[in-house]
């Protein structure tokens, strides 16, 4: 690897402006400054293209077009990367100042990728709870150990595995609405990458939604059949889906022993996506 690789961040947006502003903002005070951001926009109106005015003179921006889709965006996006280290922000993350610093200090080692966590500004995980020991990411532990905003790749992984699955992840088409970084990271995985997930690699992410409404419950098992479709693809062995099965059972017995009826329904929701997704075809 070069002494100061270049980084490619491959940020699809659609429907957030003040929050990509924000990640603007923050990556433009990083204290590596070797990087270029593809920014996919998948908005109708061109609300990208005035945000983009004032910081186009200050970054290295590339800016298209896309139908929505994230999984779609990222795989156009990949087509103009010139990095030597490749990212996936989400749109409405942000990056702590030293974060591509410590991304480059950690490639430069026969690691393929790194994987850090997601946290909200105040210090707790945002979505899932993933690991707080640092190892490398295997077929097993890679559920845990690897969310999108905080994946960070040697170009060489993303031309020998290639394009995101269109199929799965938000705005897809499919009920599938998550589990495309999963999946490119079980394919970095299968084809002898090695990749080390380093807890204090640390990316902001605004904390997830606590109330539990119609909407979440719809998204949550969505989420729960993009993560049964990836099982599923990767011919997981039977004991490892009946896993996947029993945790959200178990937490909708719990909830349900503690009378809190919303929350076993959220869990059981997230078995039943896993169901669905392990079961379709």
């Amino acid at each position: 690897m070069l002494f100061s690789p270049k980084i490619s961040l491959v940020l699809g947006t659609l429907g957030r402006t003040e929050q990509l502003q924000f990640f603007l903002e923050k990556v433009s005070v990083q204290s590596y400054a070797n990087f270029e951001i593809i920014i996919v926009d998948q908005n109708i109106d061109d609300r990208v293209d005035k945000l983009l005015i004032d910081y186009i003179p200050r970054l290295a921006i590339t800016h298209l077009r896309a139908q929505p889709g994230l999984s779609k965006a990222r795989n156009l996006g990949l087509k103009s990367c010139s990095g030597d280290i490749i990212a996936f922000p989400d749109d409405d993350c942000w990056y702590p100042p030293d974060l591509l610093a410590s991304v480059v200090k950690w490639l430069d080692s026969d690691f393929d990728g790194v994987t850090g966590r997601q946290l909200d500004a105040e210090g707790l995980d945002s979505g899932p709870i993933y690991d707080h020991v640092d190892g490398p990411v295997t077929l097993y532990n890679v559920w845990s150990r690897g969310i999108s905003s905080s994946i960070f790749l040697k170009k060489q992984v993303v031309t020998a595995v290639g394009n995101f699955d269109e199929t799965l992840g938000v705005g897809a088409g499919t009920d599938y609405g998550s589990g495309e970084e999963t999946d490119y990271l079980i394919r970095v995985v299968k084809n002898g990458f090695q990749l080390y997930y380093q807890p204090n690699l640390i990316v902001r992410h605004p904390a997830s939604e606590q109330i539990i409404t119609p909407q979440m419950l719809a998204r949550t098992f969505s989420y729960g059949a993009g993560m049964g479709r990836v099982l599923r693809k990767h011919q997981y062995p039977l004991w490892f889906k009946a896993r996947a099965l029993a945790r959200p059972l178990l937490g909708a017995a719990v909830a349900l022993a503690k009378l809190n009826i919303l929350k076993a329904r959220l869990h059981w929701t997230r078995c039943l996506g896993r169901r669905y997704g392990l079961s379709a075809h």
